[in-house]
């Protein structure tokens, strides 16, 4: 009778640690996942930033300078 509180005591840790260890070899699954995806999306942050430096330096080599505006334009008369 003796072994029967020390019996299920070692059932009740032995049902811990298997949950421990399903639950440990879920959360490293769902971290590999998150590890995936998020190089995924800086990937794609990396591929916008260029993108948007190339659309960025096109709009610059299309606008003309203000300089250049100001010189072709004299400034209205004031009364």
């Amino acid at each position: 009778m003796a072994n029967e509180p020390l019996a299920s005591s070692i059932e009740t840790l032995q049902s811990s640690i298997e949950a421990l260890e399903s639950r440990n070899a879920f959360q490293d699954d769902i971290i590999e996942q998150l590890n995936h995806e998020l190089a995924i999306h800086q990937d794609e942050i990396s591929n916008l930033k260029s993108q948007l430096k190339l659309i960025a330096n096109r709009i610059k080599d299309n606008t003309p300078n203000q300089s250049t505006t100001e010189e072709i334009e004299p400034p209205p008369p004031h009364y």
